[in-house]
């Protein structure tokens, strides 16, 4: 127990550029197609939605992005985030293995979905919007990107998965605390919710119906824009801040890892923590293990399939090159509903397909298993997301008897995702 636990960096340490692993890939990603033409999209196409400023990333091949002031100066109310060591976690697990963690649940979000809302909600402002649009699964980007509209004066309006909307009623009432409207998924704010509230009344939803919903409200509303929280490039980009950061703190904890890790939904927070180690690997040639973590039942790299799909449900966003289940799958009711999407973000899909890092999957009563024994012995609740990660560093801490460094993303805290460790306390928690 003696050993250093912490490692923090001072503000100054905040990151100056976000990372672009489009620069270093050894083969160029497939573009994204228009939906109605089959052709790669243009400027003009992704404008429709995202303001100008945010497509130029979303296309950028340059490897350092400059973070702007105004940006950085936001991420000091929680940047950098600690990297912890969890000797107590090592110790229960009777492990010759050094397990460090990445804590991005010390945002006024509790997740790490703010390295990307606060840029986004920056470059729409500067833009000239006046209201953003968007979707959200627990609600841990709804609320991000409703603190971020805040800071930068912006009307938010929310469309979310209305499983989680019954689930998660905090998150809810956070997302109406930081003054953004809030919609249960499918709605009747929609022509697209209205039509599938009708066919099925008790619809649970999913991600990817409310991004139609979101896409839909953006197209039809004035000097409205959509903000995504997973996916698209730029949003993986904004979050290379915390692999970025974590580089720094293992150097003062004098270790390498060997094992990288990160739960896996829409692609975000694994990209944040995984991107900037796969630059060591393609360009340093160093042999860092990166593992995505997904569930089961909604597992689009273990179980997917690489090609050409739709967004979202309702087939209005560009196609993508990407691991899906398909663009109208509607995964079962588990309680990350953070991963509960259909598809993989691009770059961690090339990054699969170039052999750069590896996918497991797990049902949801071994999660919560591994995330009981982490918050009884580190003392923090794992967001049910965040719980893959822990579940996957502990099966490779407790796999072998060598020495292995272990680094994992804990995403976010899960002290608004209780009624899911109920369930699993009480004994009715259940794989589905």
């Amino acid at each position: 127990m003696s050993a250093t636990t912490h490692f923090v960096l001072p503000q100054s340490a905040i990151p100056t550029h976000w990372y672009n692993i489009l620069a270093d890939f050894p083969q160029p990603m497939p573009p994204p197609l228009h939906p109605g033409t089959q052709q790669p999209v243009t400027l003009a196409d992704m404008t429709r939605i995202f303001p100008e400023n945010l497509v130029m990333q979303e296309m950028s091949t340059e490897r350092w992005i400059a973070i702007p002031q105004e940006v950085r100066d936001i991420y000091a109310l929680w940047r950098p985030t600690p990297l912890l060591r969890a000797v107590r976690l090592e110790k229960a697990l009777k492990t010759n293995c050094h397990i460090y963690y990445k804590y991005e649940g010390t945002s006024p979000a509790g997740s790490h979905k703010p390295n990307t809302a606060i840029p986004q909600a920056y470059y729409n402002k500067i833009a000239g919007t006046r209201r953003l649009a968007t979707e959200t699964g627990a609600g841990q980007w709804g609320s991000s990107l409703a603190l971020a509209c805040q800071l930068f004066g912006l009307e938010c309006v929310v469309y979310m998965v209305r499983v989680s909307f019954q689930q998660k009623p905090y998150r809810k009432m956070l997302m109406q605390t930081w003054g953004a409207t809030v919609h249960p998924s499918p709605s009747n704010n929609t022509e697209y919710g209205r039509k599938l509230l009708a066919e099925n009344p008790d619809h649970c939803g999913s991600l990817g119906i409310a991004i139609s919903e979101a896409v839909e409200d953006t197209l039809r509303s004035q000097n409205t824009k959509y903000a995504l929280g997973s996916v698209l490039n730029h949003v993986c980009l904004h979050q290379t801040v915390i692999g970025l950061e974590a580089i720094e703190q293992m150097k003062l904890a004098g270790e390498e890892p060997d094992v990288v890790i990160g739960c896996v939904g829409g692609g975000s927070n694994f990209a944040g923590i995984a991107l900037p180690y796969a630059r060591q690997c393609i360009v340093e040639k160093k042999p860092v293990r990166i593992i995505a973590v997904e569930p089961t039942v909604c597992a689009s790299l273990t179980a997917g399939e690489l090609r050409y799909d739709f967004g979202d449900t309702a087939q209005t966003t560009p196609l993508i090159m990407m691991y899906t289940l398909g663009h109208d799958f509607v995964p079962p009711t588990i309680h990350a509903g953070g991963l509960r999407y259909h598809g993989m973000a691009p770059v961690v899909s090339h990054l699969a397909k170039l052999g750069l890092m590896e996918a497991v999957a797990y049902p949801q009563v071994k999660v919560f298993e591994a995330a009981t024994l982490f918050a009884r012995s580190e003392g923090i609740v794992p967001a049910p997301e965040s719980a893959h990660a822990v579940r996957a560093a502990i099966d490779q801490a407790t796999s072998t008897s060598q020495k292995k460094v272990i680094l994992f993303n804990l995403s976010g805290h899960g002290l608004m995702d209780m009624s899911a460790y109920d369930a699993y306390l009480s004994g009715h928690l259940k794989d589905l």
